[in-house]
This record gives structure tokens, sequence and C-alpha cells, in this order.
């Protein structure tokens, strides 16, 4: 029968694959040990969605799309969450005998085989995504989880039993299974880090409310709800929390701050937690920082064409000077950073950076934290640095004046310094330094050049569809009259895949000036300088930011909305 042909097989008969690509990603499942349809896909020979329907096709399949589908809470009790877990199948529902399975790969056997001996039910495979199955295995048991961890903690008897599990709660610090003789509030938390280590988060916010906690996630930059915690257990998770970051557990009227490294999912992360009192309890605020997040490349952080070109330039053929970073908090700034120190890390320099806090741990590099309570600041730890023969220089950011001019001094005695800087645009970083009280000429001496960035959400490729945008849009991104209609323009629908918002991942729009004689000239110049450096970047070949943002929407990478937002917000 058609629906036990080999995966392999099966692509094959379908001339979805050739017989060399089957080869190669063969070898690449053998060094790798993925099943072969992950590896197909990450070896690019086909897409995800080719893969769903070459199954569909042969094998009679139905096609569920987990992100619409309500799967009752009751489920997760029919398919234990270790198999559910290991397999990445999604029990979907029970009609009479029949369990309805959704799963990636519907001729995983294996898979159906240990579902059915737990089960003792006839099995039905659905066909889903994988992304969609880990998400929908991380809901349905994690608000199982919640839901019975509340619960447990609800069916205390006493007044003593509900102190013993606070007591349970705040001593225990490993994260591990979510197994029934955890508490419920350390069952609770692994389930919310879970979730958002899942959903790729970069932040979790859990807010106190009057009678209770909202939990909510923030993913490409936009917070979602995503679980309600009952009054009872509000200071039992901040208390369990505390303990994970090493804080006063007691002290609940001053702000926090806590880390820890755990590991979820075969991902090591690194949690950097506050706390903030207000008037119905303690805020706490937990940043998401992953390893491999930090093990970007210039085309990972959307470098591309003569911004790249700009980058590489500015980074290698400058042994000295001073090279900007900037944009408003959550514009990218840390990852760009982090890629260039990456990229110059070599045996026969050595790096020294200042970081508040560290984030990104990088072999080679001598990382200093920045500790204000101790004396160690910016403008201190940049003295202190520079009696240890550095070659460059990452700071962190420049907070003040004083920072500002040791890291002009140090660049112009023949240092490579990096830094970052909150302003809106690369051309009024140069007002910014002024106002710090950076005398123009050091700036002129010793600034290399400014890079400036925001990040923009990506369309869902799944979702993606063709449309018009009005004529106003159109306007203020700089397309000419004689332009409108003649360029395509591309918005998701909303999708299982990106959570019905149309968006999926973010990558960075650039403007990069480059400090060039005239530059530097109109720098110096006392009166009339805006008009002066206007004149001399525009000789120089410098391109806005809404240049770059106009080629992502030309390319169908982002919207004319989030593309007009990231330009706004350079006008502010």
């Amino acid at each position: 029968m058609a629906k036990y042909l080999r995966l392999g097989d099966l692509l094959l008969s379908v001339g979805a694959i050739t017989q060399e690509q089957l080869d190669d990603a063969l070898k690449f499942q053998k060094t790798t040990g993925h099943r072969l349809g992950q590896a197909l896909i990450e070896g690019k020979f086909i897409t995800e969605r080719q893969l769903i329907e070459a199954l569909q096709m042969q094998l009679g399949v139905e096609y569920i799309d987990l992100a619409s589908a309500r799967i009752p809470t009751e489920m997760a009790k029919l398919v234990p969450r270790s198999i559910a877990r290991r397999h990445g199948v999604v029990p979907v529902k029970l009609v009479r005998d029949e369990l309805y399975l959704a799963m990636s790969d519907p001729l995983n056997f294996i898979a159906i085989e240990e579902v059915r001996a737990a089960t003792q039910k006839r099995i039905v495979p659905m066909i889903t995504t994988r992304e969609a199955a880990e998400r929908a295995v991380a809901a349905l048991y994690g608000g199982e989880s919640a839901a019975r961890a509340i619960e447990d903690y609800n069916s205390a008897k006493s007044e003593e039993d509900k102190n013993s599990t606070m007591v349970s709660a705040i001593t225990a610090v490993t994260l591990g299974e979510d197994d029934l003789s955890s508490a419920p509030t350390i069952r609770l938390v692994n389930t919310i880090l879970e979730q958002a280590v899942v959903e790729k988060a970069s932040d979790i916010h859990i807010e106190p409310l009057e009678d209770g906690m909202v939990v909510r996630l923030r993913v490409d930059g936009v917070l979602r709800p995503v679980l309600d915690i009952p009054q009872d257990l509000k200071e039992s998770v901040v208390s369990r929390i505390k303990v994970l970051g090493n804080m006063d557990v007691s002290q609940r009227r001053a702000p926090q701050d806590g880390r820890a490294n755990v590991r979820l999912r075969q991902s090591d992360v690194d949690l950097r937690i506050s706390t903030l009192p207000t008037v119905h309890g303690e805020k706490v605020t937990i940043r998401l920082l992953t390893k491999n997040a930090g093990l970007l490349s210039t085309a990972g952080i959307g470098l591309v064409g003569s911004n790249l070109q700009k980058f590489d330039d500015l980074i290698h053929k400058n042994s000295n000077g001073v090279i900007l970073i900037v944009g408003p908090t959550g514009s990218g700034k840390s990852s760009t950073m982090s890629t260039i120190v990456r990229t110059l890390n070599r045996d026969e320099v050595n790096i020294v950076t200042l970081e508040d806090p560290v984030e990104y741990e990088v072999p080679g590099v001598n990382q200093v934290q920045i500790n204000d309570k101790v004396g160690m600041t910016f403008a201190g730890g940049l003295r202190s640095i520079l009696r240890q023969d550095p070659d460059i220089i990452s700071v962190g950011e420049i907070r003040d004046g004083e920072t500002a001019e040791i890291a002009m001094r140090a660049a112009i005695t023949g240092h490579l310094v990096f830094s970052t800087l909150h302003t809106n645009s690369a051309p009024s970083t140069i007002d910014r330094l002024i106002d710090m009280g950076a005398e123009p000429f050091m700036i002129g001496e010793a600034l290399k050049g400014v890079i400036s960035q925001r990040l923009v959400r990506r369309i869902c490729p799944n979702c993606r569809t063709e449309y018009v945008p009005t004529e106003e849009e159109q306007e203020d991104l700089g397309i000419p009259k004689e332009e409108f209609g003649s360029h395509k323009f591309f918005r998701g629908a909303g999708c299982s895949e990106c959570y019905q918002t149309g968006f999926k991942g973010r990558t960075a729009v650039f403007e990069i000036m480059v400090v060039t004689a005239a530059v530097r000239r109109a720098i110096r110049v006392k009166e009339d300088r805006d008009l002066a450096l206007d004149k001399a970047l525009e000789q120089s070949g410098f391109e806005s930011m809404l240049q770059d943002c106009r080629r992502l929407v030309f390319e169908g990478i982002t919207t004319c909305e989030e593309a007009l937002k990231a330009v706004q917000r350079t006008d502010i």
C-alpha cells in the first residue's frame, strides 16, 4: 500500500526530489541523526510546504492548522507528554475509538505505535508543520501543566500545606522535566519558561493585577498574553523566579536584578531577571538570551549590498578610531556589536569589552561586567582597559560626556573603539556627541563611521500575498508618482505559522555614515553645521534608512507599514 512507502521513495515517485538529492540528504541524515524529512528541508532540497503537499497527495491524510484548532485540554491526559515531545505529535480529538494525531511526519510509524500502545486507541494521522506541532505541544501540555499546578495548589487542605508548598517552591533551583513530584509553583514557572523558548520570545512579562497575574510574551517585538495566574500563586511564583536569579526573596519593596542559566528543550538559556514593586505586587520581567542567538553573521543581521561593503570597510580597514552603532532600545545594537566582536576575534589581537550586562560570552575575548556599586563604570572601566594593552575596545554604551571623551582620546592614540549610542539617525549622532560635551575637532579626528539601525518584522513566507498599498503609503516611502503601480507589494494574510499576525521573524534596516574628509570638515564647521553635513553626505554617497526600507519592501521582505514605522522613528 502507498502509505507504507518509505518517505524517500514517495518523494521520488512524485518528482519532488532527484535520486542525487535523496542520496545527499541520506548522508546528511547520518551525520545529524534527524529524520529524513527534516534532513531534506534543512538541506534545502524541498520546502516544508512541498513535503506536506506530497504526503497529503500520496497518503490521503488531512492537513490541520493547529494555530486555529481548538484542542481540549483533556487531550493532554490521553498521550503522555514525554511521547508528545519526543516525536512532536499532538492529540487533536477523540471520536469514539479513534484518536486524531497531528504530526509533521505521518510516516513516523514508531511514534504512531507508541501512541497506540499508550492510549489503546486507533490512530488517525493528520499532517501539520514541525514548528506548529512544537508550539501546539508546548501550549497544550503547558496549559494542562499550568492548570494542574494551580489545581494542586488550590487543593491544599490547610494553610500549613500551602506554606510547605511555598518552601518547596523557593528552595529548588534546577529546571528539569515537569514531573508530578515537583512543587506546583516549580512546574508552573517551568511551563512559562518553556513556552517562551518554544515561541522564540525575547522577554517574559509577569504582571500583577488586583486579583491575580497575567503572563505576556514578547515575540518579534510585540507583546501577547498567554496565561492568567490566580491571586493565591502570585507571591510563590515571584519567589520561585527570585531564587532562580539568586535574589533576595524577603525584599519586596525595592527593585532587584538577577541572572540565571537554565537548560530548556536542548537549549542553554540565559535569563536576565528584573523585579519592580507596583501597587498590586511585584512585576517580573525576564529577558531570554540563547547562546545561538548571538552567533549571527552579517547576513543574519540584515546587511547586504552597499551597506555590507561599507560595514566591512569600517571594521576591517580601520586600525584605530571610533565606530558607533546607534538606535533606540530594542533596535538590535547588541546583536550587531556581538557580530563585530566575533568577526574581529583573532589570536593576534587583544579584544576587551565593557558590557552591562554581558549578554553573549565570546571565547577568546576579555569581557568585563559593569558594576556601578564598586565603581566599575563605563568611564572607569575604559580607563583601566587602556592599561591592558588592547587592540580593540568594545564599550557597551556611551552614557555620558566623560565616557565619550575617553573613547575619543583612546581612538586618537591608536585604538579601535566600538560603542553604542541612543540617537535617532546617523547624522544626528554628531549633535548628540557635541551635546554630551565632546569637542567637534575631536569628533572629526576620532570618528570613523556611524551605523544606525532599526528592526522591522519580516512577512511570513507561508501566507505572503500580493496587495496594492495606498498612494499615500507609496508617497511616504519616497516612490515617485510616475512609478505608482510599477512595483509589487506583499503582506501576510495570517496563518498557523505566524499566529495569524502575518509576520515571522525580524531583520534590521540600516543607514551607514562613513566619515570622509568632506564629512570631517563639515563636523568642524561652527555655523550651519547641519547644512554642511548634509551636503558632504550627499557627495559621499550616503544612503538613508528610507532607501534601505524601500529595498526591503520591493523585495517582499517587509510591508509598507513596517517600513514607514521604522522611518518615522528616525524623525522623532
